[in-house]
């Protein structure tokens, strides 16, 4: 797992005392435990306690795998001085974003309106109640960057709340209203068109950068729900503008320094509009969405170069980031691994690469890769971010040799510098399995094994899903948001299920079904389905909350008293989009009709303001694709070599619209399909061959076809037709 933080923490603090987070069971609350500051997890307790005190809360918000949180923890939490004063004054709640991303999102709603930014760390004052009246992000120890030292925040805030309580009080509802009102986002009134689809469209490509590709300058996010929006508009539209912006992002990130050149796999986002220097953690679900643009990017295009970054992520991921023998994928790694590094494990000097490389790898390395005396990081200009000024093509030309005869030579050397990293202290690895970021991964595990034939991949995805649906879920309607936790550790409150966590778990049902053909995905789906309706449907308002309503006889802590219907994608795709198409996508299988009607109804909610989302409301636009759309349904029947034709011809071309059905002889049976599927093959003779497929558009089926060639023919014969 290597040296991060938390480990550095624990091994420097391991005779201390320990506070409250002793017992809890997140990484970033762990690697807290030892620390002065008497922290409390977030529970009905350490309220009570604030009240009885009547003491303000300081309230933190952090990540393990956030470096300027780290750094918080260091210079102030850590420091003894300040411990006391947080002690003395206040009753101390530390929060793991990723643990309750619903406690998360209110407080960065709250403190976007007191100081005009979020992120985190995030760090807040409360009432006793769990109100807000003041926050920030991160403050330094002492007066520097312009900001205010923690210890004099710490003594005004205390002052205000004891001297001025009013005011404290009116701004704690001031701020409350502000986040009830703005994370709403309630906008019926617009027309579910196609015309919408192309205004969300067209806000995300006002803002393309065809340059360096990506959107806006910098910082430069990836945005993968825009970017998939954007290649259906593009293939299936007609819109070359949009294909070109997908087509020059992809190629772009690959050839930056936010694309890990020698393991694979993205880092977060790039600080500068190349995309050359990264923030160096890498994130899950970053490297799950992105690796379904590459797919659904060669799976279009037929361009190699998406091909050769997809099967880099997954072998990324599989080596890195995954639970091998239990299935399962794991959250995060870090970007560093102390307060002094940044991002060195990743970074290279010249020195550095010519004390592993022999001369002519280094000089092809050295231009491949840009490794020169002068680097790009600003704490060390020696140190490179490797990355893709040229391609081995440019480089043959260049130099006259063949890239037959470059490309042992380079292969060698990146092996060798992997080898070398590999020797570096290892960033630490969040090893807890979260529910939904787990069902984004078996997802585009399983599009990218249809899509590039890796096997392997399907395998380790189904695992990951049967883990999930084992640990996480009872069976019938309680998802929780934590499939396990590093060590086995148990939590002593299981974090509660989000709107999040239910919708990403159907979609991965329903894929894992068009895997294999089981049964007990798709039933799976539906009870998930159902239960994710009753728990987060608004019947009266329309669309779905992204956390359930506290139980009969209780009342929900702090800010979580706001009730959200999220809308963009950040950077996750959002959670009402997200339940929309997975609702859509089973009522094509199961006809039931109660499913659409509930993702119309959902998408219509927010209709009237969607547009001016623009790149944060890609989710959002293919999911209307899917409602507008006649559904796309390829069904191959059998098994053997020409059924695998018959597959992999109709896998070709992303459609959102479309689905690629395969299913056994013995599936036939009565109750061996879902129902919609069920009634439509009844209705079809079945040909006398090892294999054949039928494909359907809307409600409409053209007759069975039994080899490749006429598959390729009845789409074309305009019933429906793939994306080219």
């Amino acid at each position: 797992m290597g040296s991060g933080y938390p480990e550095l923490m624990r091994e420097a603090s391991s005779t201390s005392a320990t506070n409250e987070l002793e017992h809890a069971a997140s990484s970033y609350l762990r690697s807290a435990r030892h620390q002065p500051v008497q922290w409390r997890a977030w529970s009905v307790e350490a309220f009570a306690s604030a009240q009885a005190q009547n003491k303000p809360v300081l309230l933190d918000i952090g990540a393990v795998w956030c470096h300027w949180c780290h750094v918080m923890d260091r210079e102030s939490y850590e420091d003894a001085e300040i411990a006391a004063l947080i002690n003395r004054l206040f009753v101390a709640v530390k929060v793991d974003r990723d643990e309750r991303p619903d406690v998360d999102a209110r407080y960065q709603a709250a403190v976007s309106a007191i100081s005009g930014q979020g992120g985190w760390p995030l760090t807040a004052f409360l009432t006793p109640d769990g109100r807000p009246y003041f926050g920030g992000t991160y403050f330094p120890r002492d007066d520097r960057y312009g900001r205010p030292g923690f210890g004099r925040i710490l003594m005004a805030m205390a002052q205000v709340w004891h001297d001025r309580r009013d005011e404290a009080l009116e701004t704690a509802s001031s701020v409350m209203a502000a986040i009830e009102h703005n994370e709403s986002f309630s906008g019926r009134g617009g027309d579910l068109t196609p015309a919408l689809v192309e205004k969300i469209a067209a806000s995300a490509l006002a803002q393309f950068d065809p340059r360096n590709g990506g959107f806006g300058s910098q910082p430069k996010f990836p945005h993968p729900a825009a970017l998939d929006l954007l290649l259906e508009l593009g293939v299936n539209r007609g819109n070359e503008q949009a294909r070109t912006a997908f087509a020059t992002t992809l190629e772009k990130m690959a050839r930056g320094g936010v694309y890990d050149q020698l393991a694979g796999g993205f880092h977060r986002y790039s600080v500068d509009e190349r995309w050359v220097v990264p923030h160096f953690e890498k994130m899950l679900y970053d490297n799950t969405e992105l690796l379904r643009n590459y797919a659904h990017g060669f799976q279009s295009l037929v361009r190699g170069d998406f091909l050769e970054t997809a099967r880099e992520i997954v072998a990324w991921l599989d080596s890195t980031l995954t639970d091998r023998e239990r299935g399962g994928f794991y959250a995060s790694q870090d970007a560093d691994v102390g307060l002094d590094d940044d991002g060195d494990y990743f970074t290279w000097t010249l020195d550095e690469a010519r004390a592993v490389l022999d001369p002519a790898e280094l000089e092809l390395a050295a231009q491949y890769y840009d490794i020169g005396e002068l680097g790009d990081m600003h704490h060390n200009p020696a140190k490179n971010v490797l990355h893709l000024n040229h391609t081995l093509a440019e480089l043959s030309a260049k130099s006259g040799t063949s890239q037959e005869n470059l490309r042992p030579l380079l292969d060698s050397a990146r092996y060798k510098l992997i080898a070398a990293r590999v020797l570096r202290p290892t960033p630490f690895i969040d090893q807890t399995l979260y529910t939904g970021w787990n069902a984004m991964a078996v997802t585009a595990y399983l599009e990218t094994a249809r899509v590039v034939r890796i096997d392997a991949a399907r395998d380790f995805a189904l695992r990951t899903l049967d883990r999930l649906l084992s640990e996480a879920w009872d069976g019938e309607a309680t998802l929780n948001h934590v499939i396990a936790y590093p060590e086995g550790i148990a939590p002593q409150e299981r974090a509660p299920g989000t709107l999040d966590d239910y919708a990403f778990t159907v979609h991965a049902c329903v894929d894992a079904w068009l895997a294999n053909g089981e049964m007990k995905y798709y039933r799976a789906a539906v009870k998930l389905a159902d239960a994710m309706i009753a728990r987060f449907y608004d019947r009266t308002a329309g669309a779905f909350y992204d956390a359930a309503a506290p139980a009969v006889g209780t009342a929900p802590l702090g800010a979580l008293t706001a009730r959200r219907k999220p809308l963009q994608d950040a950077p996750t795709p959002a959670g009402n989009p997200t339940a929309a198409a997975a609702l859509l996508r089973l009522e094509a299988l199961s006809g039931r009709t109660e499913y659409r009607e509930i993702a119309e109804d959902t998408l219509e909610c927010f209709a009237g303001i969607v547009e001016h989302f623009g790149l944060y409301a890609g989710s959002y636009g293919l999911a209307l694709e899917r409602l507008l759309l006649d559904p796309v349904q390829v069904i191959v029947v059998g098994s053997g070599a020409e059924a695998e034709r018959l597959e992999a011809t109709a896998v070709a071309g992303y459609a959102v619209n479309k689905t690629v059905m395969r299913i056994a002889p013995t599936g036939l049976v009565p109750g061996g399909i879902p129902e919609a599927l069920e009634e439509t093959l009844l209705q079809v003779p079945t040909p006398a061959a090892e294999a054949w497929a039928l494909v359907c558009k809307g409600r409409t089926c053209l007759p069975p076809v039994t080899d490749a060639e006429a598959l390729l023919q009845a789409f074309q014969s305009g019933a429906a037709t793939p994306a080219r």
